[in-house]
């Protein structure tokens, strides 16, 4: 399995993003010197793509086959595709509050801690639907681990296609998002002008 493993902080200066996105509260105290070439058409849309997949956590491969999947979908593109990045299963369970990063949110459904409807799911890109009650398994709930995901994340808003249950570690996905309430920064009509050319 690929990992990127690019030091985070660094990632976000390159990418011009505040690390609070990925759930970090850190903020880095160096600026990165931008040159004062004007960056070309292609370098800004390669930029929102980059941006994208490192948001939440996605490799070139499946980032292209969502892609292809928003294209085929009603609807623009742009916000179909930021829909489908928005409704994998480890972004609903970090956006739930039960992750303090999207990595540690992968981590939780990849080590078979997460049930949607009941039934465990261990696939990170798991797409939930409206409807669906995502919860963690039983045998994990009173591990420590939890305590202090609930700990840090006490004041974190929970958006309002989501319902989150904290004190017993669940939550439910009330409706479909709309690309106004995806808070992520990212422009993705450069992408979809990238990848139509």
């Amino acid at each position: 399995m690929a990992v990127d493993r690019t030091p985070v902080l660094k990632r976000c200066r390159s990418l011009g993003m505040e690390p609070m996105y990925l759930g970090i509260d850190k903020k880095s105290n160096r600026q990165l010197v931008r040159s004062s070439r004007k960056m070309s058409e292609y370098g800004l849309q390669l930029r929102e793509k980059q941006k994208a997949k490192f948001i939440y956590g996605v490799l070139e491969k499946p980032f292209r086959n969502l892609y292809a999947k928003a294209e085929r979908m009603k609807g623009l593109t742009g916000p179909n595709l930021m829909i489908l990045l928005e409704l994998r299963l480890d972004n609903v369970v970090f956006r739930l509050g039960l992750a303090r990063t999207r990595k540690e949110a992968r981590q939780i459904v990849d080590h078979k801690h997460v049930l949607v409807n009941g039934k465990c799911i261990n696939i990170p890109s798991y797409r939930v639907k409206a409807g669906d009650k995502i919860e963690i398994r039983e045998k994990s709930k009173s591990s420590q681990r939890y305590k202090d995901i609930l700990e840090a994340t006490s004041g974190r808003l929970v958006p309002a296609w989501l319902e989150a249950d904290q004190e017993n570690l669940c939550g439910t996905v009330i409706e479909t998002p709309l690309r106004e309430q995806i808070d992520v920064p990212v422009n993705e009509t450069l992408i979809v002008e990238l990848y139509s050319k």
